[in-house]
């Protein structure tokens, strides 16, 4: 049953490739990625096992193993919904004992891009113990319990944890949080390495590294003993001659695969019984608002429609949430390079990334474009009525983050020819939308769906659209940043005004060209653009 399992795994796995082109090219590149990334790192830890102080190859084998497990135990908390192929409750009619039925599914989830990754990765890192047969054959142990750890965390959390996921305001938080989270952990980990090294003492004979060597070893002394980190640290205490701490690590590492299966045991046993689903209770109808109390028009109808959507579509609401975490991280960033540049930069670079955000409104709109085609949605209203939303809130979220950036770098003399950047970029990058989402539509997450998910095939798709629509959006950008940079530099009440005038007027003028261009190719390709969406996977 268990060969079933994984059988069924792999055919499922392989019809992927008959989908698309997109979804075949998408798999190949993550696949290729995904090996050169494991080559590296089983190199890098190999070779401190044979050239170097094995004492880093076991720190490394056992903090990389503890986030490695992290990774798989809270990742799909933010990403729900990523790998359903297996559903346990679509074998409820089998009747497949649940024990079969968890080591099947157990083993047919290790058949993915991430999980054929791991193994690969746990076991080709153990060989760093190559010139020690017994802490070889001690780490491959490890390595097989470290795996197993992370497959059976993750399942048990996410059984556990269904009815919560199920929660469709759960998700909505939970994308949030994480993007946040995904936004901020970068910058700071550069901020807080930046302090680590400024730290080390000047003309010091050590480096930084072996400064920073008993700080690693307290931190894998610890984490080899929880659930994350002792599997993984097997193979070091084994090299150090720690028989009573080998015997006992291995106790936690046996200790937490049964308890990880025992609850995943007990959690789907009640799924099974229980599945999650609704209260039944339907949402409250809210009415249009302001929307309703202004003159019917298409165009109208369908600024109404893009407006509620970046209020209630979390895909929409996640990105907003992170626009004011722009100049926390860019200040952070600053900080590590000594320079406010990328903190004065964050007005114009968020004006650009506003206009960007809709340069695929009609792959988010997903079925729901159909609507548009039935009731005869002409192309110039399709187009204003995306970007109408952009235009009344954007310039007020990029002037606020213009003016925040120059009150924290207590630059107040930059603030004009910022604005005419900013302000500039907005219009360009949401004209370049307005003629770009009407020719490349490309996957993205469905209605009700992560936005961190990736649809299998989108991400070369993604690559190639948006890198057309970033080139375009600079090269139109060009008279923009050619009065607003000297500007910048030369300082001055007039260059400011200048500045504001070339962004706003250009802009302007841009825009009203691109609308017409974008209806006219929206018209010609309109059956063609709801095929195109309604065949997404």
């Amino acid at each position: 049953m268990v060969a079933r399992f994984l059988s069924l795994k792999l055919t499922l796995m392989g019809n992927t490739f008959r989908r698309s082109v997109w979804q075949t090219i998408g798999m190949i590149v993550a696949a290729l990625y995904a090996l050169g990334v494991v080559g590296l790192l089983i190199a890098a830890v190999v070779g401190l096992g044979f050239f170097g102080d094995p004492a880093w190859a076991g720190l490394a084998i056992t903090l990389g193993g503890a986030l490695a497990v992290l990774g798989w135990w809270v990742i799909p908390i933010f990403a729900f919904g990523v790998d359903a192929t297996l559903d346990p409750h679509r074998f409820t009619t089998f009747a497949i004992p649940r024990r079969t039925l968890l080591a099947g599914l157990a083993v047919a989830g290790l058949v993915s891009v991430p999980g054929i990754a791991t193994v690969l990765l746990a076991l080709g890192v153990s060989f760093a113990w190559l010139l020690q047969p017994g802490v070889l054959l001690v780490s491959l142990v490890g390595a097989v319990l470290g795996v197993a750890t992370c497959v059976l965390g993750s399942r048990a959390i996410t059984t556990l944890l269904a009815p919560v996921l199920e929660s469709r305001r759960y998700r909505e938080v939970v994308t949030i949080v994480a993007l946040v989270l995904f936004m901020t952990i970068g910058p700071l980990v550069g901020w807080l390495a930046n302090g680590v090294e400024g730290s080390v003492e000047p003309g010091s004979d050590s480096s930084t590294g072996m400064q920073l060597l008993p700080l690693f070893e307290q931190a894998a002394a610890v984490v080899g003993w929880t659930p994350f980190g002792a599997a993984w640290s097997l193979g070091s205490t084994a090299y150090d001659g720690d028989w009573a701490g080998l015997a006992g690590r291995l106790a936690v590492a046996l200790g937490t695969v049964a308890l990880a299966w025992l609850v995943w045991d007990r959690a789907l046993g009640r799924a099974l019984v229980r599945p999650p689903v609704g209260d039944g209770s339907g949402g409250k109808a809210k009415g249009l608002g302001v929307f309703g109390r202004v003159p019917f028009s298409p165009t109208w109808a369908v600024t109404a429609r893009t407006a509620t959507y970046w209020l209630r579509d979390p895909r929409y609401s996640g990105s907003i949430a992170v626009i004011p975490l722009l100049p926390v991280i860019m200040y952070f960033t600053s900080q590590s390079t000594g320079s406010f540049f990328l903190l004065l930069a964050t007005g114009p670079f968020v004006g650009w990334m506003l206009g960007f955000s809709i340069s695929n409104d009609i792959g988010y709109d997903n079925t729901a474009f159909a609507l548009h085609v039935s009731s005869g949605v002409d192309g110039r209203a399709d187009r204003w009525g995306r970007a109408i939303p952009m235009l009344i809130a954007g310039p007020l979220v990029a002037a606020a983050t213009v003016v925040a950036s120059v009150w924290v770098a207590d630059s107040w003399h930059l603030t004009l020819p910022l604005l005419g950047l900013a302000f500039g970029a907005l219009l360009v990058s949401t004209a370049v939308s307005c003629a770009v989402s009407a020719r490349l539509v490309y996957p993205v997450a469905k209605p009700g769906e992560s936005p961190l998910k990736s649809p299998q095939g989108a991400a070369m798709a993604t690559l190639v659209s948006q890198g057309i629509g970033f080139a375009v959006t600079a090269a139109l950008a060009l008279p923009v940043f050619a009065v607003g940079i000297p500007a910048l530099m030369l300082g001055g009440v007039l260059w400011g005004l200048a500045a504001i005038l070339v962004g706003i007027l250009y802009g302007a003028l841009i825009l009203v060209l691109a609308v017409r261009f974008g209806a006219r190719v929206y018209d010609r390709r309109l059956p063609e653009l709801l095929q195109q969406v309604q065949s997404f996977p």
